[in-house]
């Protein structure tokens, strides 16, 4: 079997840019995580690093600040507690929206995760009044993540967990949502 030769230049250019097409739509990288991603939560103030350990989990740490309203047989107040939230997160259908044209980039997809909040002790409580106490909260949850124009950021993440605390234990539910900007690229 002979090969061909191509005597003008224009056929061989042709051939080449054939051949590279070909290897570059079957050499195309499949959607993943970012390596590393800052963001700066507005909503609830607090910060958000989440670190990519493979293309499709991250590790998510947030330190942020929380707010409630409780009361008992004494009366009524507001709560402000600061925060840690660790997940490891799983983003499952990144191809899905990477193939219908839909973001991707900034970790834009949906995801579920394992999750550990640790609530510090109430700042603004009045021990006189309402002893509020630190507590851990474990809990699997689905949630979704959508960066855009401006790196805009939401976050929403929810599900049912398990609540430690010295006085009461016992299941809670889980919702998470954060609104702010991804800091960098």
């Amino acid at each position: 079997m002979q090969l061909p030769v191509f005597k003008n230049g224009k056929a061989a250019i042709l051939a080449v840019f054939i051949l590279m097409t070909i290897l570059h739509s079957n050499a195309q990288e499949k959607p993943a995580v970012e390596k590393s991603q800052f963001k700066i939560n507005v909503l609830l103030p607090g910060f958000v690093y989440e670190h990519g350990l493979s293309n499709k989990n991250t590790l998510y740490s947030e330190l942020s600040s929380g707010y409630g309203y409780t009361s008992n047989s004494f009366g009524k107040t507001w709560i402000f507690y600061p925060y840690i939230n660790e997940q490891f997160r799983h983003y499952y259908n990144l191809e899905k929206r990477a193939g219908k044209g839909k973001i991707t980039s900034h970790n834009s997809g949906g995801f579920v995760a394992m999750s550990a909040f640790y609530n510090f002790r109430s700042i603004s409580t009045n021990n006189n009044f309402l002893s509020e106490n630190s507590s851990i909260t474990v809990a699997p949850v689905w949630g979704f993540q959508r960066t855009y124009k401006g790196n805009f950021n939401l976050d929403l993440n929810m599900g049912v967990g398990y609540n430690f605390e010295k006085n009461d234990s016992g299941l809670v539910p889980v919702l998470n949502f954060t609104l702010g900007w991804v800091i960098g690229k």
